[in-house]
């Protein structure tokens, strides 16, 4: 049985919208399955976390999930006896009535008034009387007058769907960057072609209607959701829609400045630096970030000077750089 999602998440029912993705994305960074590699129930812990926030994100789901009409799978639930009273004892209709004072019955499930009939006042009402009570809302009562069946043995409902299913893929980062197609094996064993947009983030859910367990008695089998785990890169970063890059260069290339070669998404790209770079310096391509609807992140090159390997002629240099150097870069920290 799934867990109450607000508890999942870890926020009251009080929460606002972004109150519960901002928790939820804390969570799924803590969650993930990269950052608990040897924790065997990361993966469930992590497809549970984004069940629970694909229920909440939704306004509507989460309205009848907080009225109680679905659960926390999202299936509806069953009202049970809650027409004859509220489902609850003292509930009742307007007035808090019970089943039996709806039918004239006291609380007790004695006859209250109207004349002895074929029951004594006061006394227990006769079964007959009372099957032929409910007869009328079901077409009849067992061995009765009426063609239908007692309550009790009705069906309430036909017979639930399939179960849905969770898995998670594991994407290369360039492939959900640049979109690309991931064969996905489901648990039945049926292999499915899924198509990843340009720009795929971390955590991004897909819906596979109908793939998921059978159901018996011809229901509908359930769906399956697949979440998208996207593999590190050794050079870019996401963040959000844009991306961060650490580009090395060498001390003769920030020292003299010059043209240099910086990889993206769409291939390399020159980059001219000034000058007398210093290392940590960071410069912003427009529009070479992640593609998104509402138009394509950017690019954050990050400078990183790499030194040389040792030699006299550059201890000679660097010697020269100590004596000509005027001021404590540290100064102001």
């Amino acid at each position: 049985m799934a867990r109450d999602p607000y508890d999942v998440i870890g926020v009251t029912r009080a929460a606002s919208a972004d109150e519960i993705k901002r928790a939820f994305r804390k969570k799924a960074k803590a969650l993930h399955p990269d950052a608990n590699p040897k924790d065997a129930k990361a993966q469930d812990r992590f497809a549970e976390l984004n069940n629970a926030y694909e229920l909440l994100s939704d306004a509507e789901k989460k309205r009848q999930f907080d009225r109680g009409e679905i659960d926390a799978e999202g299936k509806p639930r069953f009202a049970g006896f809650e027409g004859f009273g509220g489902g609850r004892p003292g509930a009742g209709g307007p007035q808090g009535e019970t089943i039996f004072e709806t039918f004239n019955f006291g609380r007790d499930g004695f006859r209250r008034g109207g004349g002895q009939g074929r029951g004594q006042q006061g006394g227990p009402p006769p079964m007959d009387d009372f099957f032929d009570i409910l007869s009328g809302m079901t077409g009849g009562r067992p061995g009765g007058r009426g063609q239908g069946h007692s309550p009790f043995d009705q069906d309430f409902g036909p017979p639930p769907s399939g179960e849905d299913v969770t898995l998670t893929i594991r994407v290369p980062f360039l492939d959900a960057a640049r979109g690309s197609t991931q064969r996905v094996v489901l648990p039945s064993g049926e292999s499915v072609d899924l198509k990843i947009p340009p720009g795929t983030r971390e955590g991004h859910r897909m819906r596979l209607r109908g793939k998921g367990k059978a159901a018996s008695l011809g229901r509908p089998p359930g769906d399956a959701y697949v979440v998208v785990a996207i593999e590190p890169h050794p050079a870019f970063k996401a963040d959000g829609k844009d991306l961060r890059l650490d580009l090395p260069v060498a001390l003769d290339e920030a020292i003299l400045g010059g043209k240099v070669r910086a990889p993206t998404l769409d291939g390399e790209v020159e980059l001219t630096l000034p000058a007398m770079t210093s290392s940590g310096k960071t410069f912003r391509l427009r529009g070479k970030g992640l593609p998104a609807d509402s138009g394509p992140g950017d690019l954050y090159v990050t400078v990183r000077i790499v030194l040389p390997e040792a030699s006299a002629d550059l201890e000679g240099f660097a010697r020269v750089l100590k004596e000509r150097r005027k001021g404590d870069p540290r100064d102001g920290l």
